[in-house]
């Protein structure tokens, strides 16, 4: 067994026992270093090593800068390359820097062989041997580099046509040894059509020296009828007229490169659940669209920006995977609606959008948002539930006023949710008067967010309720009031809906709570002589669905040192219809911890008069609609007279709100409603005047 020193650079250490496992079968007695460092190998290169093999590929050190260094060392042993793979160029490249062969992992076998052999001509180059022997090896490394590259090569006599096509060229196309001939058009007749013309000048710009090498990407027919893509590289040689002669290259299949490269392109810009065209996507087409419009000012299109209603429902109580299937139903439903030109897009959740391309008449893209919206709608079975999806639309028509897509999409958005807060399935088309009021709505966005965060600028008005049966003061109602920093006093109907959809709603309802209860308590304390003076505060529905509400309120009540119940809570009939059992449960808990409980706006429902007797609440509030028609006609008299009548039945006190005129609070007394409120009695004051009225209605202590 003969003695062999091997200078190892490698990473891996499994890769390397395999090395020596090969080395030892083959008859050696090995003694090995290995290294996978720069300096590692510098400062191994100090001993005397009979072989260096070097992987070609790794993360710290490569194989060509381990060459380097040998190089630099001016070593005489021979440097082989075990490697995975590798192409011909990079092969070529590396036997003219000195390494004398190639070793592929897969047919590692071979080494202790190629060591033989390399050792052999190493001798050969000592001993200066004959010329002969040496050029017989030289000739056998360049056969032996072509069988280790991964690549198909070629070698083209352009004078005599003839072309030289390596086993693996032949291979890659699913051809045999004997299968292919010599001429060009072996090659050049299997390239794609729709790729030969390309290639052609390619070629002739190398040929002509316009490029400084010939490189092309392009499909090649095999031999079961299908294409595969290659890359073909090559270079020439020119004789002394400037006319190329002969030119040898590489061709390399990149077909699995290039499925993958057109699959990444295609998830960067699709959705992947539906395969729709996702934002990114849509946002090139709309701005192609737009320099369509600028060129030809007769060119319109149109962006229908369309959002899901009642979608979070079916994801919240479904599931995601009935919530997935739901969007691809709508995906496709989407798909059928589209003309040649146009196209569709999800954006993120339940936002889809649609670009009508080269419409005649602005007509035409609603009766397309009309007939969208009914397609959307048809029933839609899933997981043995039955769907009624609707949809809110907002249009934008292309006009030369836009610069930019984003600015496209951020106007259909505002239109959609216009027809959104207009419910039921709408669609709107924008004009500018929305955008305006969308900046409106985001600067008060901001300030409502302000407001909330210091916590002054809020204050309550409160509006008398009083006793028909006497005539007193009974209990006030507070409505919030926004004092805003601009001196303007805000309503409740301009913030409380954004407050609502901003999620800001429970930290405003608290701050209201602790002013009320704050308030009952001042009453009491300048009116010691006088009967606790009860409030109530309207809750959005919301609060209802807060976790932890009844607990917040006795905390509340708690802090502020009320100690009789003087706190009321009004809940409007539509928010209990909403969600009746939800609903339910709030209310029984309120009442069991001795919190009353007002039924507000009620007759506006319509549906609830089978639910009445369901819902624990002390009070029924008359919407004022009810109260006005009472002296308008027969019926509407008989509505209040019923439900005054039926809220008797059912033990609840009534109260009559919106009362105006001195013959409503007669009829009312007539029917026998407990209380009422209105201008008749008061508007709403700040607690100031209040406290006024309350000192001049000594009949309230």
């Amino acid at each position: 067994m003969s003695l062999l020193r091997v200078l190892l650079v490698e990473d891996s250490e499994d890769d390397a026992l395999l090395v020596l496992l090969q080395l030892k079968r083959g008859g050696y007695q090995v003694e090995h270093l290995r290294v996978d460092t720069a300096e590692d190998m510098r400062a191994a290169l100090q001993q005397p090593w009979d072989v260096v093999i070097s992987d070609y590929t790794m993360p710290r050190f490569s194989g060509e800068a381990a060459l380097e260094i040998y190089c630099q060392q001016g070593l005489l042993c021979p440097f082989i390359v075990v490697t995975g793979t590798i192409g011909e160029e990079s092969a070529v490249a590396l036997m003219k820097k000195g390494v004398s062969d190639f070793v592929l992992k897969t047919n590692l076998p071979r080494l202790p062989g190629v060591i033989e052999r390399e050792l052999r001509e190493a001798a050969l180059r000592h001993d200066k041997l004959d010329a002969e022997e040496a050029l017989r090896i030289s000739e056998e490394r360049y056969k032996l580099a072509m069988q280790a590259a991964n690549d198909g090569l070629w070698d083209w006599n352009i004078r005599s046509g003839y072309v030289y096509y390596s086993p693996r060229w032949k291979t890659m196309l699913g051809f045999g040894e004997n299968e292919i001939g010599d001429s060009a058009q072996e090659w050049h007749g299997r390239l794609h059509p729709d790729e030969r013309e390309q290639f052609r000048a390619r070629l002739i710009n190398y040929f002509k020296r316009l490029t400084p090498h010939f490189e092309i990407e392009h499909r090649m027919l095999t031999r079961d009828g299908s294409y595969r893509w290659m890359l073909t590289r090559g270079l020439a040689l020119y004789d002394d007229k400037g006319r190329a002669y002969r030119m040898a290259g590489s061709q390399t299949d990149i077909t699995e490169r290039k499925r993958t490269e057109d699959q990444m392109l295609h998830d960067a810009f699709h959705d992947g659940l539906t395969g729709l065209p996702n934002r990114a996507l849509f946002t090139d087409l709309l701005g192609f669209s737009l320099e369509h419009r600028h060129r030809n000012p007769n060119y319109l299109s149109a962006v229908l920006f369309i959002n899901l209603e009642r979608f979070r429902f079916v994801n919240d109580s479904f599931g995601h995977r009935i919530g997935d299937q739901y969007l691809i139903e709508i995906a496709g439903r989407l798909r059928s609606m589209l003309r040649p030109g146009d196209a569709a897009a999800r954006f993120a959740g339940d936002e889809f959008a649609v670009l009508m391309d080269d419409v005649i008449d602005p007509a035409e893209v609603t009766r397309f948002a009309e007939t969208l919206q009914g397609v959307i709608a048809r029933p839609l079975g899933l997981g043995g539930q039955e769907f009624f999806p609707g949809s809110c639309v907002g249009i934008v028509f292309n006009s030369t006023e836009y610069r930019a897509p984003e600015d496209v999409l951020r106007d259909a958005d505002t239109a959609m949710h216009r027809a959104k807060k207009k419910g039921g399935s709408k669609f709107e088309v924008f004009n500018r008067d929305m955008h305006a009021s969308a900046v409106t709505t985001l600067q008060l966005e901001h300030d409502l967010r302000r407001a909330v965060e210091r916590q002054h600028e809020f204050i309550l008005y409160y509006q008398p309720i009083v006793d028909l049966r006497c005539g007193r003061l009974a209990s006030f109602e507070a409505l919030i009031r926004w004092n805003h920093p601009s001196g303007r006093t805000v309503p409740p109907n301009e913030f409380i809906p954004l407050a609502e959809e901003l999620g800001l709603i429970n930290q405003i309802g608290r701050q209201v709570l602790e002013m009320a209860c704050r308030q009952i308590v001042a009453w009491q304390q300048a009116n010691p002589g006088c009967a606790p003076i009860p409030i109530s505060v309207n809750l959005s529905g919301k609060q209802i669905g807060q976790a932890g509400l009844v607990e917040e309120i006795e905390q509340i009540i708690r802090q502020s040192g009320l100690t009789t119940p003087s706190l009321k809570l009004e809940i409007t009939e539509t928010m209990l219809m909403e969600n009746p059992e939800m609903a339910s449960e709030a209310l029984a808990r309120l009442r069991a911890k001795n919190i009353k409980v007002l039924m507000d706006d009620f007759g506006t429902g319509y549906s609830s008069l089978s639910y009445l007797h369901r819902f624990p609440c002390d009070t029924l509030k008359i919407d004022g609609s009810f109260v006005r028609r009472m002296t308008e006609s027969r019926d509407g008299r008989e509505i209040v007279r019923t439900i005054i009548l039926l809220a008797h039945n059912l033990g609840m006190t009534v109260i009559a709100e919106c009362v105006e005129t001195e013959d409503q609070v007669k009829l009312l007394g007539e029917f026998g409603c407990d209380y009422a409120q209105g201008y008749h009695f008061g508007k709403p004051e700040p607690a100031t005047l209040t406290a006024e009225l309350i000192l001049a209605n000594p009949t309230w202590c």
